[in-house]
């Protein structure tokens, strides 16, 4: 009967079950409320190849589907590729989220390329110390000094800056000349003169700046909400790290070498099968790598054209004129091979030298490899079916047809030419070799059982 009673009257545990569930409400709602917004960052540093390409689509797309509040790149670069430069402008010109770039840390550039890339950002921000520009397209003349591109050239990457900078609302004649006069500015010029948004001291500054600004999208208009926002770093995966690697002309034309000089062994030492395998894969590494870049045709010509003379004097010694030939044809090439203008001078003065050096000592080891295994198949086999051709042996056993025969110390199966008896103690001359059995005749002078007929 109490516990009937108590049961009559549960208006004070239903209130506290309800008291309760809005609690743990209300403190999920204010988590919710306190959620640290997410902003995504991408590092860029060094040469700008097809492997940055990949890596800023990739942190575009994954900023995209995660709803991050913006994409922060990094820039410290000194240039790169023209193609890997004018993919991720448009990638960022056509992206659906907020993109910040920020020439950093302190002393970093943007030179070049890094300028295009800069002002190809919805806020373009430096920090202290900083330098922007140079981004005059050059070649390198074979003395290894640097000039201005042709003309067609300048006036298509000019054109394409101004384009750049007038979609982002920027002075489009500044950005011009970075093109047409090499012009560099430091921050407080940039700033002065409206070509970037913004300088600040760090990352947690700049996302203070940004915090609460609009920005209209392609799809949307959207208010930044990055003040003590989350930065989480987006590495190069796996594929961006290779992709990078192979499309620098640097290690593409070393795989090039790889490929070429590992095909040309392995043909010539049939059945060791690893360095025809190894030289495919480099060549196929080095092909696509050489796809990604601009590379003179001529040049190309060239480098192949000193191949097959190195590869000929081995084959047929002119006393090193064809071999001398190849190396300065493969020099030549290397010299013209790529066409990347918005790369820095330094850069392509530091590639010339670092191939030429390259092309000259493995062409030497080719030479000599090639060579020496061209020696090895011009010698006489000392194994297989003529291994005792020409040796005299001592019957040891009556051959009628077969039978035994003494030959370098050792007793081997013998079977007479011609099915005559040859009785033991008789001397026999080995003509040549049937699997394990040697194929004699009987020898009618008088020979040491070492004697080899002179030829």
């Amino acid at each position: 009967m109490k516990s009937f009673q108590k049961m009559r009257h549960p208006w004070p545990l239903l209130i506290l079950c309800f008291v309760m569930i809005a609690s743990m409400l209300t403190v999920g709602y204010g988590q919710e409320d306190n959620k640290r917004a997410t902003v995504y960052s991408i590092e860029v540093e060094g040469m700008v190849t097809a492997g940055t390409t990949s890596h800023i689509q990739r942190g575009i797309e994954m900023a995209e589907e995660e709803g991050a509040e913006a994409l922060l790149i990094l820039l410290n670069t000194p240039g790169g590729l023209v193609n890997a430069t004018l993919d991720i402008v448009s990638d960022m010109i056509n992206a659906d989220v907020p993109i910040i770039t920020y020439v950093y840390p302190d002393g970093g550039i943007a030179a070049s390329a890094g300028t295009f890339i800069l002002l190809g950002g919805h806020k373009a921000v430096m920090a202290p110390g900083t330098t922007i520009g140079a981004a005059m397209p050059v070649t390198m003349s074979p003395e290894g000094e640097g000039e201005p591109a042709d003309d067609k050239t300048v006036q298509f990457l000019a054109g394409h800056i101004r384009s750049i900078a007038e979609s982002r609302n920027r002075p489009a004649d500044v950005a011009e000349r970075f093109v047409t006069e090499n012009l560099t500015l430091s921050g407080r010029e940039a700033i002065e003169l409206e070509i970037i948004d913004d300088i600040a001291e760090d990352i947690p500054a700049l996302l203070e700046d940004i915090d609460g600004l609009e920005f209209v999208l392609k799809t949307r208009t959207v208010t930044l909400n990055t003040d003590n926002a989350e930065i989480q770093n987006i590495e190069k995966n796996t594929r961006d790290t290779i992709t990078h690697l192979i499309s620098n002309p640097q290690i593409a034309f070393i795989l090039f070498l790889l490929g070429v000089y590992g095909l040309v062994i392995g043909f010539n030492a049939p059945e060791t099968f690893f360095p025809e395998v190894l030289g495919a894969i480099a060549l196929v590494l080095a092909l696509y790598g050489l796809g990604l870049f601009e590379v003179n045709v001529f040049a190309a010509i060239m480098i192949l054209l000193g191949v097959g003379l190195i590869i000929a004097e081995a084959y047929t010694p002119t006393y090193g004129v064809l071999g001398t030939g190849g190396v300065i044809s493969m020099i030549f090439g290397i010299v013209y091979l790529p066409v990347e203008p918005l790369a820095s001078e330094r850069w392509l003065a530091e590639f010339r030298t670092i191939a030429i050096g390259v092309a000259i000592i493995a062409s030497v080891l080719l030479i000599v490899i090639v060579a020496a295994l061209y020696r090895l198949k011009k010698s006489k086999v000392i194994h297989g079916d003529d291994e005792f051709a020409d040796i005299i042996g001592i019957v040891n056993d009556t051959i009628d047809p077969e039978g035994l025969i003494k030959v370098q110390g050792e007793i081997w199966r013998a079977k007479s030419k011609d099915a005559v008896t040859i009785q033991e103690g008789e001397k026999v001359r080995i003509l040549n070799r049937e699997g394990m059995v040697c194929i004699v005749e009987k020898e009618q002078g008088k020979h040491d059982e070492r004697e080899r007929k002179d030829k």
